[in-house]
């Protein structure tokens, strides 16, 4: 089945069955504080196990004329009835071992009695009964669609308990609270089911029958506190004992179990009769328990979470779908036939974001007067006209292909193109995910061993929908297909932005480089290494910094370019001056503070975040710094920072490569290959290695980290990036 059918199923099962839910979330959490009241007051025994039957008979046939019967509920409370010394009849909760009367019998409280009928009918009596064992049965089947969709996401059930990318608080709370309150979910909307089966008589009802033997001798009395079965039976197994009406020896005790039911003699304490519970009045009382906390302090305290879970799964859920809904887009109706157009545009999309790109891309092609046709993967054909294959295609969950691109594969094995076509391939994805843009690689591989397809451009990777990436995508088509194509991005502005003001700036460098520095006028919880969103007024289209966080300041380093809108806003920005932006968590880029070594791999402005960290560094962890610039120039701009962390050891050794000094063009992988024994300490430490910056200089980087670790410590680089000992934020 595909992804779709199981989210379709997950939401629509949600929605229809959303208020019932609601109701019976509420009530449940309700009565889930039931048990916990009754069980915290001074009427509940603890530890019912260290006393015996006949220990507490013994005490009660002294301090009473006559005992009754005595009954112990779920919630730990003992209660007798018996014959005072007065003569007079009542019935209270005592305590076990002292025969104390603890406190009356009172009522159940109305909130109570309310929930409870709420709960189990909605007021509606038989038909309010199978609404709520129906609703059961849903909400079941939405947390089993749940855990599918998750283990879809991670990348299969054996990765259901992996580490979660969190992207928006909804999404990620959605499914890690959803992964520690599955079980419960599913006791509770089991044993919900099975009760109402029971009140439906669904269930075989269960006669008990005893067959009683009485002895033919008489025999000599005892006291009920000396018979064996009395001494050798804790009270915690013990549901109710009646005692006999009369002195006649065919008058007996009647004691009920949490299994079986016994019929004792009155003089004897011989067994006379035994009836042992079938599984199903076990099941079903085992199932009350587990649906009510009742019996369990403990367990009443997770029904109560779990049904606060459900309250929140209810509105996180629907926060996520309108969400969607919200940014959901169709592609645009095409002007051409499929067989009329020269350039054919291929989507895949899962949560429909790169169709934004594929819709603006489609519409340049058509502002230049070009004949273009758009679909999606899974309608992939053959092409008449056809010069230019041009594929948009994100990655979903474990490198699996988006929803409407699962047929592409067949297709395109068996569709012949009828000419010799040219193609290029954008993914779309993110960092923070281990298989990154990991469907797009795949489908360039796909047409590489096509003859019939050459390459227009090699394979293009856009993290985050990154806007500035994608327009220079375009830029070098138009290049290659000597076309002229404008793409306008829509303006994108949230409405919720934070106020931060200028503390200073620096002058441009050589490299037309500077630092800013930022105060946020409201405090901030923030980390080196998360990201500042900034959507300057012109366009409106988000750019992405990388945060240094130094003296509880935002720095940030900025390369500005000649055309560029946000660097060039920046560049011109005066102290005290107020911008507005927002602060983006990326905890998967935070400086390990439990790490023994750390390596920090940079190149230009890729610095940035290592300077908080460096600066945050008070316990002095091994850390080695390795940077790429381009002139000696270029490193003035940090050479302060630098110099100070590594007087004061929070910087344990520097390392520089420059690219354009002189004659000598050292790159950032040769300084890395000459202090291959920093890579290997590091590694053999357990330590994190994090590189930010370029995403050239990255590939090259993990080229000569793998090489490293693989030949000599036989450490695969896939095996450091499930270790989370590899950490990269690059672009």
């Amino acid at each position: 089945m595909t992804i779709s059918i199981w989210r379709y199923s997950h939401l629509t099962l949600a929605i229809s069955s959303f208020i019932f839910i609601l109701i019976a979330s509420i009530t449940g959490a309700i009565l889930a504080f039931e048990p916990i009241e009754l069980q915290s007051s001074n009427t509940s025994i603890a530890n019912l196990s260290d006393h015996s039957l006949g220990e507490t008979l013994g005490i009660l046939t002294k301090k009473y004329s006559e005992v009754i019967s005595i009954d112990i509920d779920k919630n730990s409370r003992v209660k007798a009835s018996v014959v005072t010394k007065n003569g007079q009849n009542e019935t209270f909760y005592i305590h076990p071992k002292t025969g104390k009367k603890l406190g009356e019998l009172t009522k159940r409280k109305s909130i109570y009695k309310f929930a409870t009928s709420l709960h189990r009918s909605l007021f509606l009596k038989s038909t309010g009964r199978f609404i709520v064992a129906f609703v059961s049965f849903l909400l079941l089947i939405i947390a089993i669609t749940g855990v599918v969709l998750i283990a879809k996401r991670q990348g299969g059930i054996l990765k259901f308990f992996s580490k979660i990318v969190k992207e928006q608080f909804e999404q990620y709370y959605h499914i890690v609270i959803g992964r520690f309150t599955l079980i419960p979910i599913i006791i509770i909307t089991v044993t919900g089911i099975y009760l109402s089966l029971d009140k439906f008589s669904v269930l075989p009802k269960e006669k008990v029958k005893h067959s009683v033997t009485f002895p033919e001798k008489s025999i000599s009395k005892k006291e009920p506190s000396e018979f064996t079965i009395f001494q050798q039976t804790p009270l915690s197994s013990i549901k109710s004992i009646e005692f006999p009406f009369s002195p006649d020896e065919e008058d007996y005790f009647t004691l009920t179990l949490n299994n079986r039911e016994l019929f004792i003699h009155q003089y004897s304490g011989q067994i006379l009769s035994s009836y042992v519970y079938n599984n199903t009045s076990n099941f079903l009382d085992l199932s009350f328990i587990l649906h009510t906390g009742n019996g369990s302090f403990t367990w009443a305290i997770v029904l109560f979470i779990s049904c606060i879970a459900i309250l929140f799964f209810i509105y996180s859920g629907f926060s996520i779908t309108l969400r969607r809904r919200k940014s959901s887009v169709e592609l645009i109706k095409n002007n051409y036939d499929k067989d009329e157009a020269e350039y054919i545009i291929l989507t895949g999309s899962e949560t429909n974001n790169t169709i934004y790109f594929a819709n603006t891309l489609f519409n340049s092609f058509l502002n230049s007067n070009k004949t273009v046709y758009s679909t999606y993967l899974n309608n992939y054909t053959s092409y008449k006209k056809a010069k230019y294959l041009i594929i948009l295609t994100s990655t979903y969950g474990d490198g699996e292909a988006p929803l409407n691109a699962k047929k592409f594969e067949s297709l395109l094995a068996t569709t012949k193109p009828q000419r010799p076509m040219k193609y290029t391939v954008v993914g779309f994805g993110s960092l923070a995910y281990p298989k990154y843009c990991e469907y797009a690689i795949e489908v360039d591989e796909l047409f590489r061993k096509k003859e019939e397809f050459s390459p227009i451009l090699p394979l293009t990777k856009i993290n985050n929908q990154s806007s500035d990436t994608f327009k220079n995508w375009v830029f070098k088509l138009n290049e290659r297909l000597q076309i002229d194509l404008n793409v306008t991005l829509e303006k994108r502005i949230p409405k919720k932005q934070h106020s931060f003001s200028v503390v200073s700036k620096t002058n441009l460098n050589s490299d037309d480089t500077f630092l800013l520095k930022l105060n946020p006028s409201k405090k901030e919880n923030y980390h080196s290494g998360d990201l500042l969103a900034i959507y300057p007024e012109k366009d409106g289209i988000e750019r992405l910094y990388s945060i240094a966080r130094v003296n509880n300041n935002i720095l940030l380093s900025i390369k500005k370019h000649q055309f560029g809108v946000c660097s060039n806003y920046l560049n011109e920005l005066g102290n005290n001056v107020a911008i507005q932006a927002i602060i983006k968590r990326n905890a998967e880029f935070h400086f390990s503070k439990k790490a023994k070594e750390v390596l920090l791999i940079s190149n230009g402005t890729g610095i940035a975040p290592f300077l908080g960290m460096i600066s945050e560094n008070t316990s002095k962890i091994k850390t080695h710094l390795f940077w790429g610039g381009r002139t000696f120039d270029s490193f003035k701009l940090y050479e302060k920072f630098i110099t100070t962390n590594l007087e004061n050891n929070q910087l344990c050794s520097f390392h520089v490569g420059y690219s354009q000094q002189g004659n000598s063009k050292t790159y950032i992988q040769d300084v890395l290959k000459d202090q291959r024994e920093i890579i290997l300490s590091t590694l053999k430490n357990k330590g994190c290695v994090y590189i930010c910056g370029s995403i050239a200089m990255m590939n090259g980087v993990l080229l000569v980290i793998e090489n490293i670790s693989k030949n000599e410590l036989g450490i695969s680089l896939d095996t450091l990036k499930k270790e989370k000992r590899i950490k990269t934020d690059c672009y």
